[in-house]
């Protein structure tokens, strides 16, 4: 069977590097080059140079036109498979594949269809998310279910590790789902709308501290938007960024909710950092960084940075 895989960014690597040993992948399919770094010079997408390593041939189209399907006729998939692509496939498109199309999403659907379920599933505290194999479907995310796998969170989990875990696991899940296709041998589901939920694309405004809500919140909130849009506060006229924090109990020391405006620094302490009042709960601030200037502990920081008790941190919209 001949596949033809669509993906495009660092999280579609493994099942490509997985499909390409298994001798499946006849084409790649990804994004244009995009200008990178400071002299804005075209480089190709993690998948165009993964395909490369393995002599791949790589599709670059800027969109999927006739032209475009014209090319991936050439190569004759036999079904399509799709690892963060980047982009809505067309009826006219997936026509093109006998065996149909299917596409790996990092939850367990129909939970967080959409573009952000990694950040959702933190952000709401979930204490188990997963990865889904399904059938491509003009609906987005919608499609039969053909395998799922959960994954179980202990609150400690970063955008950035947790996508990095999704990412293997679901290459071994999508290698399982393409060999039974090849076999004839799938059971599919369908997907119950009645408990489908979505997630929106992030923005850089998502970035800002609120600090009316709950510690746990922003707690989970540092997590959820690391590595990106990563979650900040203005501090004096620049903003500086929370890299690692934690809720504190109120049990001993100082009690907080006791008239600090939410955004105080209220203290420090030994173990659980800079002391930041919030909605409910008392936020331990770790791992901090101003603008322009690198992260640091928090003990470090406070070597080079005057913050003393009393100061407020505000959102951008203050």
């Amino acid at each position: 069977m001949h596949v033809l895989f669509a993906g495009t960014p660092d999280f579609a690597v493994p099942t490509l590097r997985k499909l390409a040993a298994d001798g499946l992948i006849t084409a790649v399919l990804t994004a244009p080059d995009r200008p990178s770094g400071r002299g804005k010079r075209l480089t190709p997408s993690p998948v165009a140079l993964e395909a490369e390593a393995h002599d791949i041939p790589v599709l670059k189209p800027r969109r999927l036109d006739k032209e475009a399907r014209a090319a991936v006729r050439r190569v004759e998939p036999d079904l399509l498979v799709c690892v963060a692509y980047g982009r809505i496939f067309g009826p006219r498109f997936l026509s093109l594949f006998p065996r149909g199309g299917i596409n790996l999403h990092p939850s367990l659907l129909p939970k967080y269809r959409g573009p952000a379920p990694i950040p959702a599933a933190i952000l709401a505290g979930d204490a188990q998310t997963g990865i889904t194999v399904q059938y491509l479907a003009e609906k987005m995310d919608a499609g039969d279910i053909i395998l799922q796998q959960p994954i179980e969170l202990d609150g400690t989990e970063t955008t950035g590790s947790l996508t990095g875990h999704c990412a293997d696991s679901g290459a071994a899940l999508v290698s399982e789902a393409v060999q039974a296709i090849q076999q004839g041998r799938v059971n599919t589901v369908s997907q119950d709308e009645t408990n489908a939920s979505y997630c929106r694309l992030l923005e850089s405004r998502d970035a800002w501290i609120n600090w009316s809500h709950t510690a746990d919140h922003i707690e989970r909130m540092v997590r959820a938007y690391d590595p990106w849009p990563g979650a900040r506060t203005v501090f004096g006229d620049s903003w500086l960024r929370v890299h690692e924090a934690t809720p504190v109990a109120i049990e001993d020391g100082r009690a907080g909710g006791d008239g600090d405006e939410p955004g105080t620094v209220v203290g420090v302490d030994s173990e659980r950092g800079i002391l930041v009042q919030t909605g409910d709960g008392l936020l331990g601030m770790l791992r901090l960084q101003m603008a322009a200037r690198k992260a640091l502990a928090w003990k470090d920081f406070l070597n080079g940075v005057d913050m003393p008790v009393g100061t407020v941190f505000r959102t951008q919209e203050n």
